[in-house]
């Protein structure tokens, strides 16, 4: 009797796909916090009386269009990155053919990448909503599918 076909994602071609790109797009927002502490620093624009009295007095704890410009950027990140987050995993054990799962994972994590420089570059639109655009469509795409196999399965 002829061996089963093991599953891509067990054998190694799916999930690894898949975690490298959610590892990348989580250290990519970490950088951004970085960098949203640094533009902090350097506009003198602090969210915390005790930091804005740390550094200077507390006429610096006040908003400023950079860093909300920073925040923006990173509460999308959250926005977008955490449910790519579930859906890639959970997408990964429905056994989906190797390569689409990785021009699906490629997608979001080339979108996110330019979305994040266009937003903290302040490229012109429409950059940023491509970027966007392109990162959410393969996650739509996998949800749809996985909402296909749960009903299915019903």
């Amino acid at each position: 009797m002829p061996a089963a076909p093991v599953p891509a994602v067990v054998s190694g071609q799916v999930l690894p796909a898949f975690l490298l790109c959610s590892t990348l797009l989580v250290v990519k927002m970490y950088v951004v916090a970085v960098i949203t502490g640094q533009v902090r620093l350097r506009k003198k624009a602090f969210a915390n009386p005790e930091d804005a009295l740390r550094h200077g007095g507390p006429q610096y704890c006040r908003s400023d269009p950079d860093v909300d410009r920073c925040l923006r950027a990173h509460r999308n990140d959250m926005e977008t990155i955490y449910p790519f987050l579930f859906l890639g995993l959970v997408y990964s054990f429905l056994e989906p053919n190797p390569f689409v799962a990785w021009v699906h994972f490629l997608l979001v994590f080339l979108g996110r990448m330019v979305h994040t420089v266009a937003y903290l570059g302040k490229l012109r639109a429409p950059t940023r909503s491509l970027a966007y655009t392109v990162a959410q469509l393969p996650c739509a795409s996998m949800a749809l599918q996985i909402i296909w196999e749960a009903v299915r399965h019903l």
